[in-house]
């Protein structure tokens, strides 16, 4: 940034208030953006007020002094924004509820639903009309704003933007390769402020490539800790650890979901504790979550909000102020990684400050990690297709490629529930995608 100006801050999708609450905390503990303005944007009334009153709520709490106002509009949100997070839900828990309740009919099972599998992939078509929408106006009204996406399925919306508004300055954010250093630390006994790592790959489902403390190998330790509780090793995550030699970035609910290997069996299930439909449960306590919130706010209750330590805020800082960091983004890959395709959109070091967001080329993955995310971004690519060439096909054939789908049914259910999904979720799809196909 280079005038003088307070940086504009447009949350689009406010009223996921709890984790807005989050970012704002995380926000105001900055002395350099206490005054920021905030712009709140949501589409539901009631959550868009108490995503307002908490924001208030907490800039009181941490002396803070921003001008927060709020909109319906989304455009006015966004008018002259410097930076726009993004976490919006399309659909809200109806659509999720939808992308379970069906698959489970076919005997599909699913842990998560928000990243890969029949459950990404539904959550993503109706997302990108939104996405489409955002990015219009985001070129029109605030071009040089960096748009900080949160919303899953975070590589296909990424690689969608990337398509569709190549001049935008997009960086996709997930805590799960910060939150699986922090606990492999404490797991291997060694403090995290003196633990060095480097990990790679894509979006849930990236590699820690290395895992070091003052240039000793940590993965030893790790060992150890594994051979010392068996109990570890009835998690998915450590069974691909010790199968493919480095340790996945997303938990074992997710990670179960992006492989052939275990979900669709009963004894994986059992011997890997997978809590199928676990998401569902999620949703349930997020709603709790808001309502406590929207209560407190309308009691005058204490409302405690702890920050996040979520990546956001922290490259939001260091564009302001110029102060160097090294966070995790989802971008293009354009080279950062050699043995995955020049467009998919992958997760790596970046390093963030004045300039913005800049990428650290990796090289290329150990062999067993790119095949597997290779299937991945082929998901990716099918789903952002069918969006941008208007084309139902290629749902089917994401789905068809999808490892979890293509393991658990043949051929014809899967294009089956594709229909069944289709006329589900109906007008929350583009209209070019809501042709039923049959087989």
């Amino acid at each position: 940034m280079t005038d003088s100006t307070e940086p504009k801050i447009a949350f689009i999708g406010a009223g996921s208030v709890v984790f807005t609450q989050g970012l704002l905390a995380d926000l105001f503990s900055f002395p350099e953006l206490t005054r920021a303005r905030i712009a709140l944007h949501d589409i539901d009334p009631e959550r868009l007020a108490t995503a307002e009153g908490a924001a208030q709520r907490i800039a009181a709490t941490r002396g803070a002094e921003p001008t927060i106002t709020a909109h319906l509009d989304r455009r006015a949100a966004l008018a002259d924004a410097d930076f726009v997070i993004n976490i919006i839900q399309v659909g809200m828990d109806e659509a999720t509820r939808t992308d379970f309740h069906v698959p489970a009919r076919y005997g599909l099972r699913q842990t998560i639903g928000d990243t890969l599998g029949i459950g990404g992939i539904f959550r993503a078509l109706r997302t990108f009309p939104v996405l489409r929408g955002l990015a219009a106006d985001m070129s029109e009204l605030c071009p040089h704003a960096l748009l900080l996406n949160y919303t899953n399925p975070m590589a296909m919306n990424v690689l969608y933007l990337s398509r569709i508004a190549p001049k935008l300055r997009v960086t996709g954010l997930c805590h799960s390769v910060y939150w699986t250093m922090h606990d492999l630390s404490e797991l291997v006994g060694v403090p995290f402020e003196e633990v060095s790592y480097l990990a790679a790959g894509v979006n849930h489902q990236a590699w820690v490539l290395r895992f070091e403390q003052a240039g000793r190998d940590l993965y030893p330790l790790l060992d150890e800790a594994i051979a010392k509780d068996p109990g570890l090793l009835r998690r998915v995550r450590v069974d691909m650890y010790r199968r493919l030699g480095h340790y996945p970035t997303e938990t074992s609910e997710h990670s179960s979901e992006y492989v052939p290997w275990y979900l669709h069996h009963d004894s994986e299930i059992e011997r890997l504790r997978l809590p199928v439909g676990a998401y569902l449960d999620i949703i349930e306590e997020n709603t709790a979550s808001y309502e406590r919130t929207r209560d407190a706010l309308a009691s005058g209750t204490e409302l405690p909000v702890e920050g996040t330590l979520e990546y956001a805020p922290q490259i939001i800082h260091s564009v302001v102020t110029g102060t160097p960091r090294t966070i995790y983004g989802n971008v293009p890959n354009r080279g950062l990684i050699d043995n995955l395709p020049s467009d998919a959109a992958v997760e790596v070091p970046c390093l963030t400050d004045a300039l913005g967001v800049q990428p650290t080329r990796i090289g290329a993955l150990p062999p067993q990690l790119a095949a597997l995310n290779r299937a991945y971004v082929s998901v990716n690519d099918l789903v952002v297709r069918a969006a941008t060439d208007d084309d139902p096909r290629h749902i089917r054939h994401a789905a068809m490629t999808d490892p979890a789908t293509a393991a658990a049914l043949p051929v014809e259910r899967i294009w089956e529930l594709c229909d069944d999904l289709v006329r589900a979720h109906g007008e929350l799809l583009q209209p070019g995608l809501r042709e039923l196909l049959g087989t």
